[in-house]
């Protein structure tokens, strides 16, 4: 169907059967062909008239047989109602108040609605001395009229419908028809008239409470509303609420809480509208001070003691060019002994740098980079070689004992003070008869081949002792060996952990 809202042919033969008072009926005659193509013969019987019709499903033989009997049937038809005039003959559905708001925006008039109470009816008075129920089931109450006043500019217009929106649409109808063939008036607003217009159109579209709190808070007045009195039966309670603004209070009655302390409110703001206008102040413009850009001079000395790779970074910063880029080349090295090697690239320069671990490899080819660039060490020269020194070898914690120098032989062993007293303690004692004399702390810093000195009257195994404690090998042992007269046996060289036990036991200090 091309209109989904117009009638079918079986809903006319409905309603023309129920105009004569009469039953339609309709009967499946018959059923043939396959089950893909099927024709079926349905008969209609109204009143004392019978039509017959086919089709490809029971619906369509129905319609069919519905329009046949439409068409000669000799009953009475009913009359047709005329169709329902379209309130709204605006291509797109656009409602009035819409059409209209837009009117009123290109003539700078706003469009206001003021709802107005219902008109009382003259000749109606309600009766509530029904008796019985027929009285109460079949009394219909009159409906409810609402009715809207519409303001546009200088014109007023009038509008009522069964629903707020209705008598909304209607005032704004009449308003289009009044409105849409005017011209749109050009003016020139004052100052001062027009800000007065402004804002009495602004305060129409504001409850009479919002007014109240508005106007109080611009002129510093305190404000309360306070429910004094409460009366009537429970199902017809009075409410009185008095409302009081800075030195003007105003009570309001009615049949809710709300309703008393909106008349309270429109009494008072008759009041406070009859107050002098405030003194205009003119707001001072804000002024924010703009924050100066932090500009880094990176002069040959800046950034001198800071570390080479903030330093490096801060100056890629100031210049507005790319962060340096750090690549791991090579690991070299023992395991306990590794050395990392590392490349910086900024720009088109590149520099590598090499430590003990990553960090200070990095930190070396950054330093590179900055003495490359034509910027000052970061640190002294003299700083950077002890730092350098310490951690080229242990990066642990040092050892508690003097460095050995080049002049000192191996094997001697440096003592500190503290243990050259006790050694001091423990001098006389005797050692199978021989006399054993220490170095002095002056001794020890002078290259010597021997830690011991031992007197002349030693004998020879006191001699070949030291030897074999000293070197490993003893050549006064082989001497005699070679003479034949050896007074001990032929030995292995000593391991250096035997040496340190022996040196140890002798001096009396625990290793």
């Amino acid at each position: 169907m091309a209109n989904p809202k117009e009638k079918t042919a079986m809903c006319l033969v409905n309603e023309l059967a129920r105009f004569n008072r009469v039953q339609p009926q309709y009967k499946l005659l018959n059923e043939r062909g396959p089950a893909h193509s099927k024709m079926f013969s349905v008969q209609l019987s109204l009143g004392e008239q019978t039509w017959e019709s086919e089709g490809s499903s029971i619906k369509k033989a129905q319609q069919a047989v519905a329009n046949k009997a439409l068409t000669e049937s000799t009953l009475p038809k009913p009359v047709q109602k005329p169709p329902k005039s379209n309130v709204n003959n605006n291509p797109g559905s656009i409602t009035p108040t819409v059409e209209l708001n837009g009117l009123a925006m290109k003539r700078g008039e706003p469009a206001i609605y003021r709802p107005l109470d219902p008109k009382p009816f003259p000749n109606y008075r309600a009766n509530y001395n029904f008796r019985g129920m027929y009285n109460q089931r079949y009394h219909c109450p009159v409906p409810k009229i609402f009715y809207v006043q519409l303001t546009v500019g200088n014109n007023e217009f009038f509008g009522e419908g069964k629903t707020r929106q209705a008598a909304r649409h209607n005032a704004a109808m009449k308003a289009l028809q009044a409105l849409q063939n005017e011209p749109i008036p050009e003016r020139s607003p004052q100052n001062g008239e027009s800000g007065k217009d402004m804002d009495d159109d602004k305060d129409a579209n504001k409850s009479e409470i919002s007014l109240v709190f508005e106007i109080a808070l611009k002129r510093n007045m305190p404000v309360s509303f306070e429910v004094i009195k409460e009366s009537g039966p429970p199902h017809m309670k009075s409410f009185v609420t008095r409302v009081s603004v800075g030195e003007f209070s105003a009570e309001g009655e009615g049949n809710s809480k709300k309703l008393s302390k909106k008349r309270a409110a429109t009494t008072v703001l008759q009041e406070l509208k009859k107050l002098p206008p405030l003194p205009v102040v003119e707001k001072p413009k804000l002024f924010f001070k703009k924050r100066p850009k932090t500009v880094v001079k990176a002069g040959p000395e800046y950034g001198q003691g800071m570390n080479p790779i903030s330093r490096l970074a801060q100056i890629q910063q100031a210049k507005k060019e790319k962060e340096p880029d750090y690549v791991l080349l090579s690991e070299r090295g023992m395991p306990r002994r590794r050395e990392f090697v590392m490349q910086v690239k900024v720009g088109n320069e590149v520099a590598t740098g090499t430590g003990p671990n990553k960090k200070i490899a990095k930190k070396n080819a950054a330093e590179a980079m900055l003495l490359q660039l034509g910027y000052k060490a970061s640190t002294n020269l003299q700083d950077q070689l002890e730092k350098t020194g310490e951690n080229k070898g242990w990066s642990g914690p040092k050892p508690g004992f003097p460095e050995p120098t080049n002049n000192t032989p191996k094997g001697i062993l440096h003592l500190s003070p503290d243990v050259y007293q006790e050694m001091e303690a423990s001098r006389h004692k005797v050692i199978s008869g021989t006399t054993l004399g220490y170095l002095s702390p002056k001794d020890m810093n002078q290259p010597s081949s021997s830690f011991f000195s031992i007197s002349p009257t030693s004998n020879s195994s006191a001699t070949i002792a030291r030897e074999l404690l000293m070197n490993g090998t003893s050549s006064t042992a082989e001497a005699i060996g070679l003479k034949g007269s050896s007074p001990t046996p032929p030995c292995s060289p000593v391991q250096p952990s035997k040496q340190l036990e022996y040196l140890a036991r002798i001096q009396g200090f625990q290793v």
